[in-house]
């Protein structure tokens, strides 16, 4: 039986899972689908992780400058006091807040609404 040549559709499927593969491993088109799971299992776990990551970052930097500026006590009672007097900023808006506008923090901490 002749041997053919697959063409084109083969040859794009190979170079797509390579491209997932690095150095030494992108000739190997055997262990190119591991590599692919892997980057694509690593990828999901770490989008979750980088939520995870920014919102311990906010968390510092808002808990840095209250212990600065003497605001309050502690990070929790800080946020506490807000959601007590109906000022629902999440901890994005108030990291970028207390990161840029110092003055502007403080007087969203001792707002009375």
């Amino acid at each position: 039986m002749t041997r053919t040549c697959r063409g084109y559709i083969a040859r794009r499927r190979r170079t797509k899972m390579r491209s997932f593969a690095v150095g030494w491993a992108r000739a190997l088109t055997g262990t190119s689908p591991q590599y692919q799971i892997k980057a694509l299992y690593s990828a999901h776990r770490d989008r979750g992780r980088q939520k995870r990551n920014f919102r311990c970052l906010w968390i510092t930097r808002i808990n840095a400058l209250i212990r600065k500026m003497w605001v309050s006590n502690s990070y929790s009672r800080f946020i506490h006091d807000l959601y007590k007097r109906g000022a629902f900023l999440n901890r994005k808006t108030l990291s970028q807040v207390a990161t840029f506008h110092q003055n502007c923090f403080y007087l969203i901490s001792k707002k009375n609404i």
